[in-house]
């Protein structure tokens, strides 16, 4: 009789990587080594994405906060380096709000 060997931990593997590809289309939702790659790629999106992601709602918020400080008949630059001088800790999050 052959030798078991990783029967149990190997099988709860593949079902756990292709639980996590549930969805993707065609074979990459279905094939282990498909999923596996399709994973990979996917992450890699998402790490890059939640960074580039922060950089537009910064941007976004910048935008808002000169906006305002041009309907007031100042200038976003000198406004944040009064801020600054003055010691006052808001971040462009609550000032856009």
């Amino acid at each position: 009789m052959p030798r078991a060997r990783k029967g149990a931990a190997r099988t709860q593997a593949r079902r756990k990587l292709l639980r996590a590809a549930r969805g993707y289309w065609g074979t990459k939702g279905r094939h282990k080594q498909q999923a596996k790659v399709a994973l990979v790629r996917a992450g890699k999106f998402a790490y890059r994405d939640r960074r580039a992601r922060r950089r537009e709602f910064r941007r976004l918020w910048t935008t808002r906060i000169n906006a305002a400080c041009r309907m007031r008949g100042s200038r976003y630059s000198r406004f944040m380096n009064g801020l600054q001088r003055a010691g006052i800790l808001l971040n462009r999050k609550m000032l856009s709000q």
